[in-house]
This record gives structure tokens, C-alpha cells and sequence, in this order.
């Protein structure tokens, strides 16, 4: 069954447009121009993906954003923001958005970053093609069910978007990885002029795994580098009886 896309914007145009597009694609697509309408639609289908304004009368999509992950709705959502305004990108990343978009955008670039993200979400990295789950320092995270446990044996929620950085550290433990590659193997897109998107879902990582977000020992900032993941890390693969350093 093709993805179901759930387009929510006040835009009656932008909506149409989009659904049109999307539909030509081969995808089934719903619309809603509110936070209420787009509620009501998520109790009745089963959606694949949401494309969200960020602007919008009322309830804005930070709120909805926020909302969904706080009810532990990690259907992946890509944010349409406002062209030049990297605060609410940002801010939208806090929120739990998996990617963004710019308006006024092309359908194709739409498209695009739609493949990309429901790519990272079903399919398993070719890292990890036979691997159950990855531990370090006394945290697992499970590859089937793409969850994270504590050393406190508690689950830890992640959007597509953290997970899929969480995944790219752990497969390179122990080297320094740029921005730009951080964001070509986690995202799936070329990094852009000042690009910041990747240092917000580090700052969330942090904020979830260190004890200490401010002096962060797990996931270091490398200074003109990058960043580099410190622990060692065990793999345990579907037919292996015990750990293996990855």
C-alpha cells in the first residue's frame, strides 16, 4: 500500500497544489487546514508522513509539533517554514520536525525530502542490515523497534530525525565527523549555507543521553571538526549468542 501524506496548511492553494502533486506521484494524500481537522484525521487513518506549516491562524505547527511528541506520536513530519527564517527552523527541529522546507518551495524538492525521510524510516541502515541492538555505556538501542532504552532500563522517545543521528554516531563511534557528513548520512540531503539543523538534533541527543548536557562526555564537539561519539559500542546481531564491538 502507498504511503499515506497528510498535508496540513491554512493555504487552501498550497493544500491543492500539493495533493495534486503528491497524488500524480502515486501517494495518497488528506488535507487539513487546522490543527482541529488535522487531529480528527489522524484518529481515522493510518498516516505515513505529515507535511506541516509552521504559520498557521490559531494552533501554529510548533505547537502541533510539540504536541505530538509529547504523546509519543513519532509519525514523521516535515515543517514548512517561512524563506530566510532560521530561528523557526531551529525551532521547529526542537520540536520534534524530522526535516524542513522553505517556502516558497518546488513540489519536486517536496517530493524529495519526502522520499528521503520515509527512506530513513523503513528501511534498515545498511550498517546495521543484521544487527538486533547496539549498547553502550548501559544504553540500548533497538534497531527492530528503533527505541532507546536507559541504563534505567527506561524508554527514552525519539523522533525519525534523532534516531537517525543516534544511528549515524553509533555506526562511527570514535571518529569525528563533520556537519555536512553528519547531515548527508542522518538526513539524506547536502548541507546548505549555514545550516544549523544538525547541532539542534545534537543538542536534543545530549539533553536525552548525557548526564550532563552542558560537559557532554558521550557525544563531543570536536572544534573546526565536528563532532565525534566517545564509548564503545556493542552490536548484537539476530544469530549471534553474545556482544561484539561494532
Amino acid at each position: 500500500m502507498s504511503p499515506h501524506i497528510l498535508v496540513v496548511d491554512d493555504d487552501r492553494e498550497i493544500r491543492d497544489l500539493v495533493a495534486r502533486f503528491l497524488g500524480a506521484q502515486g501517494y495518497r494524500v488528506s488535507t487539513a487546514r487546522d490543527g482541529g481537522e488535522m487531529k480528527q484525521i489522524l484518529e481515522t487513518a493510518n498516516i505515513t508522513l505529515i507535511v506541516l506549516d509552521l504559520m498557521m491562524p490559531g494552533v501554529d505547527g510548533l505547537t502541533l509539533a510539540r504536541d505530538l511528541r509529547a504523546g509519543r506520536v513519532d509519525i514523521p513530519i516535515i515543517m514548512l517554514t517561512a524563506m530566510g527564517e532560521e530561528t523557526d527552523r531551529i525551532v521547529g527541529l526542537e520540536m520534534g520536525a524530522d526535516d524542513y522546507l522553505p517556502k516558497p518551495f518546488n513540489p519536486r524538492e517536496l517530493l524529495a525530502r519526502i522520499k528521503a525521510v520515509l527512506r530513513r524510516a523503513g528501511a534498515a541502515p545498511t550498517q546495521l542490515k543484521d544487527v538486533h541492538r547496539v549498547t553502550f555505556e548501559g544504553w540500548v538501542l533497538d534497531v527492530n523497534r528503533r527505541e532507546l532504552v536507559s541504563p534505567k532500563d527506561v524508554l527514552v522517545p525519539l523522533s525519525g530525525g534523532e534516531y537517525e543521528l543516534l544511528r549515524t554516531l553509533v555506526t562511527h563511534a570514535q571518529r569525528v565527523l563533520s556537519r555536512d557528513q553528519l547531515l548527508d548520512m542522518a538526513r539524506g540531503r547536502d548541507a546548505q549555507p549555514f545550516d544549523r539543523s544538525i547541532d539542534v538534533q545534537i543538542s536534543r541527543l545530549r539533553k536525552k543521553i548525557e548526564d550532563d548536557p552542558k560537559e557532554p562526555r558521550l557525544i563531543k564537539t570536536v572544534r573546526n571538526g565536528g563532532y565525534i561519539f566517545t564509548p564503545d559500542v556493542h552490536v548484537r546481531r539476530r544469530a549471534d549468542a553474545g556482544d561484539t564491538l561494532i
